[in-house]
């Protein structure tokens, strides 16, 4: 596998083995945040095509400091985007609920900029807490893992996954409102 500088490399200058080697670095990192996103194989499938021709388009002229986040990104956003237009009819739980849980404690940041500060703040705040409460919210409001999956992969109870990020989010929103970013 080549590093993710040589990887960017191949895109800066047009290669198409550039998209082979993200597939053969990274294909099971993209699926596993789609398919947390979709929840079928197929749509997590397009999905992950969806972000190759995404990042093709996109280095250049971009360069990202951080290859692997910033294929999470593209990918989270790729998947949400399908699920919105999948469900636009059915408004109700699954990724809306997860959004709507994460909306309560940050205010959406419109500006690139604003969302740069939100994120610094955020990873700030992640870092002070304890390993299990940061592991958890990663593993929901990164990769989009149901309740019941955390609570199964960690071996803990549900309930305690759900209280725990309950109050990291309540924990969340007073700590942003502390630094001066209205909720």
């Amino acid at each position: 596998m080549l590093p993710d500088k040589e990887i960017i490399e191949l895109y800066q200058q047009r290669k198409e083995s550039a998209i082979e080697e993200t597939r053969i670095k990274y294909s099971r990192y993209i699926f596993t945040i789609a398919f947390n996103v979709l929840s079928t194989k197929e749509d997590a499938e397009e999905c992950e095509n969806d972000t190759y021709f995404t990042v093709w388009n996109l280095i250049p002229p971009q360069v990202p400091l951080n290859f692997k986040i910033f294929l999470g990104r593209i990918t989270k956003n790729k998947a949400l985007d399908m699920y919105r237009k999948a469900h636009a009819e059915k408004r109700g739980a699954g990724m809306e609920v997860l959004l709507s849980e994460l909306t309560e404690a940050c205010p959406s940041a419109e500006e690139e900029a604003d969302a740069i500060m939100l994120a610094k703040q955020i990873s700030a705040f992640l870092r002070t807490l304890p390993e299990e409460k940061r592991i958890m919210f990663v593993k929901r409001y990164w990769y989009g893992m149901k309740v019941k999956d955390i609570a199964r992969e960690m071996n803990i109870s549900e309930s305690k996954v759900s209280t725990t990020l309950h109050r990291v989010r309540a924990d969340l929103k007073i700590e942003l409102e502390s630094e001066g970013i209205a909720i």
